[in-house]
């Protein structure tokens, strides 16, 4: 059984591989973009996770026929009504600049005391089957926004994110550790009975 991850990133690949290993899951070959024919990029335009996730999974099940596997995430802070949320990637206005989405960030919490700093990691992960059956799972990741960044591993706003329980920051983790207890990883794993189905 072939799946579809609608992602160019072989981590989030790897990330997969290793929870349905875990699960005592065979026979599932999973495919990044770059290993499909290429088909349009669908523009994300949702207003929440669940929204964009869906896009992604609906277009690549769509254009290979394929299950296709999509996620979309990003960092909820709750005095902010939980913005970036969906903004996450472009909050400066410059797509993927980690370090402009970082500083705005920080200004914008500058004043903001300690007590409600409170912050989460969301990933919403969607499962599209080609005759359009459709399975989301959200996954949080609680923790408090950081005053500066610390840590040199990770990405985005993993300096910022100090996990509840830990004293370092996310990008102060191993990659592993932070596998282990990610989002994204909590939210993978809820579609492991969909997956542990189709390939049975």
């Amino acid at each position: 059984m072939v799946i579809l991850v609608a992602s160019g990133n072989p981590k989030k690949l790897a990330e997969l591989d290793r929870i349905l290993s875990e699960a005592g899951i065979e026979g599932v070959d999973l495919r990044l973009l770059s290993e499909v024919d290429p088909y349009p990029e669908p523009v994300e335009d949702g207003r929440t996770f669940a929204d964009n996730a869906l896009i992604k999974a609906r277009a690549g099940a769509v254009a290979t026929g394929l299950v296709t596997i999509a996620d979309d995430s990003g960092l909820a802070v709750e005095e902010l009504n939980g913005m970036p949320g969906v903004l996450s990637a472009r909050w400066s206005g410059d797509h993927g600049n980690d370090q402009a989405n970082n500083d705005l960030l920080l200004a914008q919490m500058a004043d903001v005391p300690d007590e409600r700093r409170s912050a989460a990691f969301v990933s919403v992960c969607a499962l599209v089957t080609p005759d359009g059956a459709e399975h989301v799972a959200e996954g949080r990741w609680e923790g408090h926004f950081l005053r500066e960044p610390r840590g040199e591993n990770g990405f985005g706003y993993d300096p910022l994110f100090q996990p509840k329980g830990e004293s370092r920051s996310a990008a102060e983790m191993l990659p592993e550790e932070k596998n282990a207890v990610s989002h994204r990883g909590r939210a993978l794993s809820q579609l492991v009975p969909v997956i542990a189905e189709m390939a049975g």
